[in-house]
């Protein structure tokens, strides 16, 4: 089994759309969603996100970090939530990214969430992340 993140982009007006529509409904959808998610013994974590405006960007261009209030530069930069899935391959996440119950003109990243193991394992720092990770029953 692997990770891999599905991370939810809104296109265009789809967000706005989606701040338009019927709240009711779209908890109804996305909670089926994750019930079948749950069932499946596939889902790891899944939250969705304040809106971008709350938040801030710091940024690591220049010499020292600059933080500025959010949010980003471009809508196509922002993402709105995100799954954590555990399934055999990219072709699973693909297939339950499909029957997500995203907004019309959405998007879903499929990004791999490498293993702790796939790291130098004589390294200092993933030694003791590998420790934290034992203690707080994530390996």
């Amino acid at each position: 089994m692997a990770k891999y993140m599905l991370i939810l982009r809104p296109q265009g007006d789809s967000f706005a759309n989606f701040t338009e529509g019927d709240f009711a409904e779209v908890l109804n959808s996305v909670g089926k969603f994750n019930d079948e998610l749950i069932r499946a013994g596939v889902l790891l974590a899944a939250e969705g996100l304040a809106d971008a405006n709350e938040g801030v960007v710091v940024d690591f261009t220049g010499e020292t970090p600059v933080v500025t209030d959010g949010p980003y530069g471009e809508t196509k930069e922002l993402f709105n939530g995100f799954y954590l899935l555990d399934v055999a391959s990219i072709e699973e996440a693909v297939e339950w990214a499909k029957r997500a119950p995203l907004m019309s003109g959405s998007k879903a990243e499929i990004r791999r969430v490498p293993s702790i193991d796939e790291f130098p394992q004589d390294n200092e720092w993933v030694q003791k992340e590998r420790a934290w990770r034992e203690q707080n029953g994530q390996l």
